[in-house]
């Protein structure tokens, strides 16, 4: 009997070696909600990136597939909300662009850049208007100071719930400002409104400025940019995130195209 349980023993404990070993050859998809990338340790001795060898990486995020068709959004418990739009208010989780394109994705780039320095950029700007967070997605710098407005005629409430950073959930009244600060890195932080549940938006925070969020066109562009190998990564909060390697030689542009395909959503 001791016998067969110790073969046992044996025969689990190879199928947990076997396992371990699997997941430490495959390259993880990027979680919708880690943290931007590894944030380097303190280094008194770093410096600015060179403009005259830095490059950029600019392109476009296009969607393959038929796109789910937006939902109307019923504002009528809200009259002063409901007259600021002129057409029928449509949900914002998936927001084609122009020419097969993709809006609302954040692009950023991971990569080694501990021993450079980056000013913190003024603050950002999260407003209420309508009743919908303009805009639906908002990037930033940690410790960069994020304005959240309300100019609507009614009171909202913000509930933001990080899982790195500190969550925050605070009643706004009419024309009042809350100010918060990110201290880590975290991408895809989900902000609502209780009082007005279709009010979504979605936060990312970075370590660094190599980051935009996809306009009407779907393009973006990351600005000096240190030579080097790099991730482009791209996130989109139902699509989830698309990785792909990009290499930015001194004083070049490079030129990338990121696809999501409507068969990714869950």
């Amino acid at each position: 009997m001791k016998k067969a349980r110790r073969t046992v023993n044996v025969k689990i404990l190879a199928m947990v070696v076997q396992m371990a070993l699997f997941a430490g050859g495959c390259k993880d998809k990027p979680n919708a909600f880690a943290p931007s990338d590894d944030e380097p340790a303190a280094n008194a001795a770093r410096r600015p990136v060179d403009p005259k060898t830095a490059g950029s990486v600019t392109g476009v995020v296009k969607l393959e597939g038929v796109p789910r068709r937006p939902r109307n959004i019923s504002m009528a418990s809200v009259p002063n909300c409901a007259k600021m739009h002129s057409s029928p208010v449509k949900t914002q989780d998936v927001v084609p662009g122009e020419n097969g394109t993709l809006q609302n994705v954040v692009v950023y780039l991971r990569g080694d850049f501990a021993e450079y320095s980056f000013e913190i950029p003024q603050a950002a700007t999260l407003d209420q208007n309508g009743c919908l967070y303009v805009p639906h997605v908002v990037a930033l710098m940690k410790g960069q100071h994020l304005r959240v407005t309300n100019s609507d005629e009614t009171t909202h409430n913000v509930n933001a719930t990080p899982r790195v950073n500190g969550a925050w959930n605070q009643s706004q009244p009419a024309g009042a400002v809350v100010d918060e600060v990110f201290g880590h890195a975290e991408i895809g932080i989900p902000v609502k409104c209780n009082i007005h549940p279709w009010m979504k938006s979605y936060i990312a925070v970075f370590a660094n400025p190599y980051f935009q969020v996809t306009g009407q066109d779907g393009s973006f562009k990351i600005e000096n940019v240190p030579p080097g190998n790099y991730h482009l990564t791209a996130w989109h909060e139902v699509y989830g995130a698309k990785d792909q390697d990009v290499t930015v030689s001194a004083s070049q542009q490079a030129s990338e195209t990121i696809t999501f395909s409507d068969r990714d959503r869950p």
